[in-house]
């Protein structure tokens, strides 16, 4: 098993994910990325700049050619290893985590994140890659006009005409994080009228914390209607997650985000969606509506951008409220998705879209777990849902289907917690369903 990579990259505080081990495992990322083309971005923690000085030199060592982009969104990093035909990226963050957390994400050329299981290859490499001569250490660039090339790809993907003759008006949660490169210009750009929350670049999140949680955004939620806007945005620390408001105060969880984008995607173009073990059961009411098939993956983006580089999709995403438009690229991107949602506001209201999405109720818990307990927790299910001859999937820890919903066990792969979620039709059900299966897993 991988020692430092979890289910999307390398994350930790900063007494253990530190400069020396960036460097190292940069390194080793560079010569498992053919040494080549690497563009490296990162978010604004306080740790940020310090592990990405010690990452460009692990590369450079190496013999990569470095294009540092510097603060920015990691859609943005992703969507640029195509357009700069690139051999991959590093992004320096620790996405929705806590301040004092930091990490770094690896995408190879192909627009692809690195796994835990190809994380394990990059691992082999520590202590056998060789420095480059000292006469072909790598080069470094900044890349120019970066936030241009994305902005103008994301909106050739929406009817730029139709949103500014309907202005709608947002009010734009940037969390203090990343988005605030982007989301003020993109907007605007598109005729919008904005309201901005929290938009100064802060490592220590003042403004609420990273993740963007029905809790941490409750001056979103009570802006939006005060200040009479159509909808709310929040994004996490990189931008690759995304939540909404709607006009009415109504806060919109991450997988009815996906869900709504999904809807809204399938109207224009049939294809696939590919989605994660964990996401509501909505974007399978709405696939049987297009005559669409849902493919499911392990839990992250990883496996979500490996199933989407397989060709067929029209979208995919998780229920985080993490959502990928291929023609963009394979990441996650909390921009490209939310402007075509701004685009549908110029037939009707959020709340009016929001009631063609199927409504689930889902519950979630963590159990805190070392490496072996968790083994044990999931193993307990899987024996159960087994021998009981039930509707399973196991691709990742253990999803039980059930009549009007479903319960999932798994292990997270970045921290010490067994997660348990279920959903059904009602609140009451859905708690019903994780009370029971809970007990059964813990023994």
């Amino acid at each position: 098993m991988a020692k430092y990579f979890g289910t999307n990259g390398v994350r930790g505080k900063f007494d253990e994910f530190t400069p020396e081990l960036a460097l190292t495992l940069a390194r080793a990322t560079g010569a498992y990325l053919k040494r080549g083309k690497i563009i490296v971005a990162r978010d604004g923690r306080l740790t940020s700049e310090t592990l990405r000085n010690a990452i460009v030199a692990g590369l450079m060592g190496v013999g990569c050619e470095v294009i540092d982009i510097g603060i920015a969104p990691s859609p943005v990093a992703e969507f640029l290893i195509r357009k700069h035909d690139a051999n991959g990226a590093i992004m320096i963050t620790a996405s929705h985590n806590p301040p004092e957390w930091n990490g770094m994400k690896v995408v190879d050329g192909k627009g692809i994140s690195v796994s835990r299981e190809r994380g394990e290859e990059i691992e082999k490499l520590i202590g056998k890659t060789e420095a480059a001569p000292w006469d072909k250490v790598g080069g470094f660039c900044r890349c120019g006009d970066f936030i241009r090339e994305y902005l103008d790809a994301v909106k050739k993907e929406v009817k730029a005409g139709k949103i500014a003759k309907r202005k709608p008006k947002l009010v734009l949660d940037c969390g203090n994080g990343t988005a605030s490169v982007i989301a003020p210009e993109l907007f605007r750009e598109l005729g919008c009228e904005i309201v901005l929350m929290n938009q100064e670049i802060d490592g220590r999140f003042p403004g609420r914390p990273s993740e963007p949680t029905r809790e941490n955004v409750k001056e979103l939620i009570a802006k939006v209607p005060k200040e009479k806007a159509d909808v709310g945005i929040a994004w996490d620390g990189d931008c690759d997650r995304v939540v909404l408001v709607d006009e009415k105060g109504e806060y919109v969880i991450g997988d009815r985000v996906f869900a709504l984008c999904a809807l809204l995607r399938l109207r224009e173009k049939k294809g696939d969606i590919v989605t994660t073990v964990a996401t509501s059961k909505a974007i399978e009411d709405i696939a049987k509506k297009f005559g669409v098939r849902v493919r499911y993956t392990k839990i992250g983006a990883p496996y979500l951008s490996e199933e989407m580089a397989k060709g067929g999709a029209a979208i995919g995403g998780e229920e985080v409220g993490g959502i990928i438009l291929p023609e963009i690229s394979l990441a996650k991107d909390g921009f490209s998705s939310i402007a075509k949602i701004v685009e549908a506001l110029s037939e009707k209201k959020l709340s009016e879209w929001m009631r063609e999405v199927p409504a689930y109720a889902n519950v979630k818990e963590r159990i805190p777990a070392d490496e072996k307990r968790k083994g044990e927790i999931v193993g307990r299910m899987k024996k159960y849902a087994k021998e009981n001859k039930l509707a399973i999937i196991d691709i990742d820890g253990i999803r039980i289907n059930l009549e009007d919903g479903w319960i999932i066990v798994r292990a997270s792969g970045t921290e010490n917690y067994v997660r348990i979620f279920a959903e059904a039709k009602t609140e009451s059900k859905a708690k019903e369903y994780l009370e029971k299966y809970r007990k059964i897993a813990l023994g």
